[in-house]
């Protein structure tokens, strides 16, 4: 059967930094999991420097976090590692709930076409993380492994990074600090910040197991099955015959002795109901809780992923929610580092960010709470409900076997521009973006895959001759927008292939899809931020309205916006 063979990834040597030590950098990052080398990727698709420090020389041992959303693929995609995880994962979209065998509850997570990515992948972690470490050396990211950061001291004007390597200990200095070093945030700890939130006194088994088995693609939840009475299974196909196993333990369950492979076989084997081959590859025993800092900016340093943030894993909210972190943090943190928009901008990463956890967190516990009953009534309802569900439609939406992971919608966010026009559908400032197909010169292309990374002007018209009428200054606006220091991309998009602006770039929405999720009609324009979000949308198009919007998205006064599209 195969077996995963870990990397271990060049040490390299300190001399270069010890020299005039303590040096001092623009960015550095601490932590090599998929939230810290996807903050170093953003890092560089940003045109910034950046130094990571890890204290291990390998990717992540285990499965660990194996479910990454729709949302969290489209980061990817806008990463360059979209394809080869997407490829190397298991895509799924329905899930499935029993109660003992029936089947109750069944969802499809995409249930219309027009999408690029599926509702969700399974992938172990080493697998996503291999990935992103190939990314981030091809881009130029300085990635330092055994380098283990043994204190963190803030500064007025940055922080000062300690660290122990197999050469010898040194300082070294740095404007601003993503800290991404996990759940147990070695960094988080040593400063003595809080998190809070509540920990859930239940355990439960992970089991990886290689086998071959003929179970579709879907998402299994069941309670109080025949093979594992009175508790809850979950079981998700993942890449190279590994099936990801969860058994609820409760909270007597002795630690060491679930996880020997002795104990865990026979459940397995028991849930199967064959004696088929199979290999025991990791397990764990884990307790979950749901806790947050109460803020995630101190300073120059910026907490992102499990280090700012714990949810049960019921709904792949761990690894999702810290994706969206960096794709929050890294274009504002661009923007500040190149002088081009105040600190103040990334109070709104702290504000945007803990609104989002606050949102997983919520879900999550309400999941947790469905599965693991802490009271008798809640667990009658809990049954109940489960019960009912056999046959009652209505009930069926009470059944909770964990939510899963969607991204959150920043309504609230200080840098959405308020509609001052009626529009339908979903895609309100804050929103990130729906994706559709689009037409690119003739080719078929995806809509998400023509932005991110800078601002875009989406500007929408039905046909060549409705261009002129409807958009009359854009050609000239769109030139100065694109050369102001913040660039802002103009693109046309169109029902009809032949519509075009000299100097915009055109997509022909060939099936409709743009319109439709945009409520768009000619005329309309949408300001999208550099991470996907929508950030402002008017019925037409209006210079001033755009330079307004931008100044409010970067957190800037907007005489300073004025003056920068002017210049």
């Amino acid at each position: 059967m195969a077996t995963y063979t870990y990397p271990t990834f060049p040490y390299q040597p300190p001399a270069d930094l010890m020299q005039g030590a303590p040096q001092r950098r623009p960015l550095v990052i601490i932590g090599a999991g998929p939230v810290g080398l996807a903050a170093a990727i953003d890092a560089r698709l940003q045109g910034l420097d950046v130094l990571l420090f890890d204290e291990d020389d390998s990717v992540s041992f285990g499965s660990r976090a194996v479910c990454y959303a729709k949302r969290a693929l489209e980061i990817l995609d806008r990463l360059g590692v979209g394809d080869p995880v997407v490829d190397k994962g298991v895509s799924w979209n329905v899930g499935r709930t029993f109660m003992k065998e029936e089947e109750v509850y069944r969802f499809n997570l995409v249930p219309d076409a027009g999408h690029k990515r599926p509702g969700m992948i399974n992938l172990q972690q080493y697998h996503l993380e291999e990935a992103l470490v190939k990314r981030a050396t091809e881009l130029g990211a300085d990635l330092r492994w055994k380098y283990k950061v043994v204190a963190v001291t803030p500064l007025a004007d940055g922080a000062r990074v300690s660290l122990e390597t197999p050469d010898g200990a040194f300082d070294i200095e740095a404007d601003w600090v993503v800290v991404a070093d996990g759940a147990r945030s070695n960094v988080r700890r040593q400063l003595g910040l809080d998190i809070e939130g509540h920990v859930f006194k239940d355990r439960f088994l992970i089991a990886d197991v290689v086998m071959k088995a003929d179970y579709p693609a879907e998402r299994w939840f069941w309670f109080d099955p025949p093979f594992h009475p009175n508790q809850s299974v979950l079981l998700h196909k993942q890449s190279d015959n590994v099936w990801r196993i969860d058994f609820q333990l409760g909270w007597d369950a002795d630690p060491e002795e679930e996880k020997k492979p002795e104990n865990i076989l026979p459940r397995v084997r028991a849930m199967l109901g064959d004696d088929r081959e199979l290999e025991l590859e990791w397990a764990s025993i884990y307790t979950f809780q749901c806790r947050r800092m109460t803020n995630f900016r101190h300073g120059h340093l910026l907490f992102a992923g499990d280090a700012a943030h714990q949810v049960s894993p019921f709904g792949a909210r761990g690894a999702n929610s810290g994706l969206q972190d960096t794709d929050d943090l890294m274009w504002k943190l661009a923007l500040v580092i190149k002088g081009l928009a105040p600190q103040a901008l990334l109070d709104t990463y702290d504000a945007d960010r803990v609104y989002a956890a606050d949102e997983n967190i919520r879900n999550s516990t309400r999941s947790t709470d469905f599965i693991t009953p802490k009271s008798a009534v809640s667990k009658l309802f809990r049954n109940a409900a489960l019960e009912l569900a056999r046959t009652q439609p209505f009930a069926r939406k009470l059944v909770n076997s964990g939510r899963l992971s969607v991204p959150s919608f920043l309504v609230h966010s200080a840098l959405n521009t308020p509609d001052a026009d009626r529009f339908a559908g979903d895609m309100v400032p804050g929103a990130p973006l729906d994706d559709a197909p689009v037409g690119v010169s003739g080719d078929d292309r995806w809509l998400l895959d023509q932005l991110g990374h800078r601002f875009v002007l989406l500007a929408f018209a039905d046909s060549a001759s409705q261009v002129d009428a409807a958009l009359p200054t854009l050609a000239a606006q769109a030139a100065a927008l694109a050369g102001a220091p913040i660039q802002v991309d103009t693109v046309l998009v169109t029902a009809h292939a032949g519509a075009s602006l000299p100097g915009v770039a055109t997509l022909h929405d060939r099936d409709g899809l743009v319109a439709q999720r945009l409520d768009a009609r000619p005329g309309t324009c949408y300001l999208i931020r550099p991470d996907q979000h929508v950030a402002a949308r008017w019925r037409a198009f209006d210079a001033s309205a755009v330079q307004a919007a931008l100044h409010r998205a970067t957190a800037q006064a907007p005489q300073a916006v004025a003056e920068r599209l002017a210049a």
